[in-house]
């Protein structure tokens, strides 16, 4: 089941707030043990459940399409929060799946058009 309201909201948030890459691809985390396979941010003047802004991803497609989230929860922090993904490929998204389906946290994709349970078809 699709959601063009969310989706609608998510674009809007998206073009009205900067993209800040506070991790860039390649980069190790500050506090634990992983790299950053792909440029990872939050959108400026937004704020999740953790106190900070947003996260998301950004890709490498030019275009800055929202077209899926991640919805994850993390054991050892012991918490929920969503990714949106920008501009990314399929390829990417794969990437990120990987990323947040690795020992202590868990993922599910949301695609534009409806929830896939973490696959990429």
């Amino acid at each position: 089941m699709d959601s063009p309201g969310f989706w609608a909201a998510l674009d809007k948030l998206v073009a009205d707030s900067n993209i800040v890459i506070d991790r860039p691809g390649g980069s190790k985390h500050p506090r634990f043990d992983f790299t950053y396979p792909l440029d990872y941010g939050y959108l400026e003047n937004t704020k999740s459940m953790d106190g900070g802004g947003i996260d998301c991803w950004r890709g490498t497609l030019d275009e800055p399409l929202c077209d899926a989230v991640v919805c994850t929860v993390d054991l050892m922090k012991r918490d929920s929060e969503i990714k949106i993904l920008i501009g990314c490929t399929d390829d990417e998204k794969r990437v990120i799946m990987d990323f947040h389906n690795e020992k202590m946290m868990k993922g599910i994709l949301i695609r534009r058009g409806g929830l896939k349970n973490g696959n990429i078809n």
